[in-house]
């Protein structure tokens, strides 16, 4: 069993590196393939590639789950480890958009789908592999190994980035040394195919071949019936998708918070996200094993409350340990936009066709740029833009007025001089960051994470036959963390730069655990005892 769980977890660590390395690079990798387009925009845009890798994670579930219900499962996930590593090994020798233009972003597109594609029969290969061999009653603790991987995966990430940027310098990294990360995956994709060919098949799927009692038809067996449909659409909105929101918001979203809107440097960030997650990590396997004792549905819906009703202190505690001064600022000099709403637009637009000139998106777009939370005021039709920082009002201006180049100059020194002066900082000061109570703040998070995270495998195998176990809780499981969790930074973000609120961006999280607690309380059954 210990070969079993090592064999799996660790094939399935690299794979989560893999594929993480591109959300932990996200703000360097926006430079370099989304320069074309301003910095809120590439930004953005680096996160809808970042979550196009989860788009498509259903369908690798769909593709990978039959072909492990009609072929074995230890083949399955032979395949998609293969397609994972080399994917991101191409990730590594990609031009730039310096170099090849609009072609270097399509083809990083193309790598993340099929790392997506990949990962889509990852997980729930890896998952029923160990729960098939695991002795009743210990399921929850076994499988829980597997719920470790996917936070190994980012924390090993996390380490190789930090290595290189130690080694190399932020300038030399940022230029060329974040490919480094990405061409490790060929060494570690050779480990991972050497374990996983000498695993043997999972003894219940090889007990039911030699029966002759596999699924013809795992899809329609799995989905054209209602009976099991019905099973599928309970676990996605009663467990997955609460699940899910949990999973990237303590993880992903709280290392964007911290890099893009609170202004951390990102060595330091990383290694606070990296700590927090050591200290973790060891409570997967307490949930998991906790699950066993009392039950998977409490644990997972326990998480999903305490992180939808906490997550607005958790945040704002990390704006006062991480970036004081942005928070003193913000209570004694806030800052407002003063506009017609009629002129405000969002900014986000992709293939760089549209100019945002008004002097609203003069103003939002400076404002963004130097990383300040706003608030919005509307102002009378035909108003020219202005910003209020405190009881001082700097005007906006028209960029598209034949004055422009003028005036752009003198509202940017302004602006920055009236931001300055109320204390607004350009980056947090390293030497206020309260690096304990940050740590101490992130693992709660990590915490919650391990709640929701630690059971889940157990109790998706639990909820499905065997014949069509691998399709049937692969799918709600993609669906889930693919699209409601993939798609997290993108949505939280672009919350953000449309409202100026470094916080509104967590009514997406919030509000998705919500529907968990309550769709999980009333149509979720407990299935720690079934008999699989």
């Amino acid at each position: 069993m210990r070969g079993v769980i090592f064999a799996s977890s660790l094939g399935t660590v690299f794979e989560w590196y893999d594929f993480y390395l591109y959300g932990s690079l996200a703000a360097i990798i926006s430079k370099q393939f989304f320069s074309g387009v301003n910095p809120t925009a590439a930004f953005i845009f680096a996160l809808m590639a970042f979550a196009a890798g989860f788009a498509v994670r259903p369908f690798g579930a769909l593709v990978f789950g039959r072909l492990g219900d009609l072929v074995g499962r230890k083949y399955t996930f032979l395949v998609t480890i293969l397609i994972m590593g080399l994917s991101t090994f191409v990730v590594g020798v990609l031009p730039s958009y310096a170099s090849i233009g609009i072609l270097a972003p399509v083809i990083l597109v193309a790598l993340r789908l099929l790392q997506g594609l990949a990962l889509g029969g990852e997980y729930g290969g890896a998952a029923t592999y160990v729960a098939e061999h695991a002795p009743p009653g210990k399921r929850g603790l076994y499988t829980a190994w597997i719920q470790t991987t996917a936070t190994l995966g980012l924390f090993l990430s996390l380490l190789v980035i930090l290595a290189c940027r130690v080694a190399l310098g932020t300038a030399a990294f940022e230029a060329w040394g974040w490919r480094i990360p990405f061409l490790v995956s060929l060494a570690l994709l050779g480990v991972s195919v050497w374990i996983r060919v000498r695993l043997n098949e999972s003894p219940l799927f090889a007990a039911m071949k030699a029966e002759g009692k596999t699924s013809k038809a795992p899809i329609a067996e799995s989905f054209g019936n209602w009976a099991n449909l019905r099973i599928v659409l309970i676990a996605l909105f009663g467990l997955v998708v609460g699940q899910a929101v949990v999973w990237y918001t303590g993880q992903f979203y709280a290392l964007f918070f911290l890099t893009q809107l609170l202004k951390v440097d990102a060595q330091t960030a990383n290694l606070l996200v990296a700590a927090a997650l050591l200290l973790g990590t060891p409570f997967f396997l307490v949930m998991g094993a906790l699950s066993d004792r009392i039950g998977r549905k409490p644990v997972i819906l326990a998480g999903c409350a305490l992180a939808a009703l906490t997550y607005f202190p958790l945040f704002r505690a990390l704006t006062h340990y991480a970036n004081p001064a942005l928070e003193h600022a913000q209570a004694a000099a806030p800052v407002t936009v003063v506009a017609d709403p009629a002129e405000c637009t969002f900014q986000f637009n992709p293939v760089g066709t549209s100019r945002f000139t008004s002097s609203c998106d003069v103003a939002k777009a400076a404002l963004v740029k130097a990383g300040v939370p706003y608030a919005n005021v509307a102002a009378p039709a035909g108003t020219t833009a202005q910003v209020r920082v405190g009881t001082t009002a700097i005007p906006a201006y028209d960029a598209s007025a034949s004055d422009a180049a003028a005036q752009g100059p003198t509202f940017e020194r302004t602006l920055g001089g009236a931001l300055a002066s109320a204390g607004y900082p350009a980056a947090a000061d390293p030497a206020r960051i309260n690096h304990a109570m940050v740590v101490a703040v992130l693992f709660v998070l990590v915490l919650f994470v391990t709640m929701v995270y630690g059971p889940i495998a157990a109790m998706l195998v639990e909820l499905f036959p065997t014949r069509i176990r691998y399709t049937s809780m692969s799918l709600p499981y993609h669906i889930g963390n693919g699209w409601f969790g993939g798609f997290l930074p993108t949505t939280a973000f672009a919350i953000v730069a449309a409202t100026g609120d470094i916080y509104a961006g967590l009514w997406y999280p919030i509000v998705i655990a919500a529907l968990t607690v309550v769709v999980g309380a009333l149509l979720v059954r407990e299935t720690k005892d079934v008999d699989i």
